[in-house]
């Protein structure tokens, strides 16, 4: 009896053993696939999912395979960047969503989807903030920008890279637009943000909120009277097939942005987080340019193709969506005050 004890004793001990030992093997496990931004990295490969709605070739496709390509580079084949154009994850609202909960993906998202998030991030969209694009990228490198990016941190949104330039966006529609009234009644196919649905509302259109893959056949089908954007995109969905007036309203000097959940920035080393910004900013000046070579040899093609290219008196534009500004009552009191305020003291 006293011999059965003994070696019961034996076995609940190694047994004791076996599993404290698996417990701490498990932390440990769990520790190194999290990761940390404050220890000095890891030599395991990085691979992150890259999500944009943009078409292959064009801008801002070329410029996330520079960044693939700068990434891997840098890191020496540390980090992989899988990329997956065409809204192949799913619509921008959708993948800023998984985003925000720590799905392992780096998104493009302009700041008309973050105001969701935190609405003040909506006035850098807003129709004619701006003279320049230039003065948009000010802007992201004031200290009322460093608040706002605080607070997108508090909703679980890390910004990468600030200085994609979508372009300028212009209107391409079935029949001729010249001043607002033109529009009315119009189905004008816009993103599905609060900014853009409140610009064609102000403008007199029917703003109807269509994925950007959808675009090319809702014309087709006469679903949608027209639409907006940078002109190399209209180029990219093939628009232009279909709608043959191209009007330069230029309504919005567009800058984007490419983010991350915070809660998955928080399971990469340190090092990573620092090679992705870096090669990020680097890809975005990159882009830039191929941005301004597009822009001018697109409108070239428009004009071969048939497109009737109508310069228009931007004036009675501004004066109609002045009331937008006025559309968000959960913006901080006096926002448009600040940011004019900035940009009016912005260092020459």
């Amino acid at each position: 009896m006293k011999k059965r004890a003994k070696w019961l004793s034996v076995f609940l001990f190694a047994m004791l053993v076996v599993f404290i030992s698996a417990c701490s093997s498990d932390s440990s496990s769990t520790s190194s696939e999290k990761g940390s931004n404050e220890g000095k990295g890891s030599d395991e490969k990085v691979s992150i999912n890259v999500a944009y709605g943009n078409q292959p070739g064009e801008p801002i496709d070329l410029l996330a395979k520079k960044w693939k390509e700068l990434a891997e580079e840098k890191s020496n084949g540390k980090i992989e960047l899988k990329l997956y154009p065409s809204s192949q994850l799913g619509s921008e609202k959708d993948v800023v969503e998984q985003a925000t909960m720590g799905n392992n993906v780096i998104v493009m998202a302009g700041y008309d989807f973050l105001m969701d998030y935190v609405p003040d991030a909506g006035i850098l969209t807003a129709p004619y903030i701006t003279d320049s694009v230039d003065d948009l990228l000010y802007l992201t490198t004031t200290d009322w920008f460093d608040e706002l990016h605080e607070a997108l941190n508090g909703a679980g949104i890390h910004i990468l890279t600030t200085n994609t330039v979508y372009g300028e966006r212009h209107l391409l529609t079935n029949e001729p637009v010249s001043a607002p009234e033109d529009l009315k009644g119009m189905k004008i196919r816009v993103p599905n943000n609060q900014m853009s649905i409140a610009t064609f509302e102000a403008l007199g259109a029917t703003a109807t909120p269509t994925p950007l893959g959808d675009l090319y056949t809702s014309l087709q089908q006469g679903l949608i009277d027209g639409a907006e954007n940078p002109l190399p995109v209209l180029q990219g969905v093939k628009a232009h097939e279909v709608s043959k007036h191209l009007s330069l309203t230029g309504h919005q000097k567009f800058i984007t942005t490419w983010i991350a959940g915070q809660s998955f920035i928080d399971t990469l080393p340190q090092d990573v987080v620092q090679i992705l910004k870096e090669t990020g900013d680097e890809a975005g000046e990159y882009g830039r340019g191929v941005l301004e070579e597009q822009t001018k040899s697109v409108l070239d093609e428009f004009k071969e193709q048939g497109v009737e290219v109508h310069e228009v008196d931007v004036k009675p534009f501004k004066e109609k969506v002045q009331s937008v500004y006025e559309k968000f009552s959960d913006w901080t009191p006096g926002l448009y005050d600040r940011i004019v305020e900035l940009l009016e003291n912005k260092p020459s």
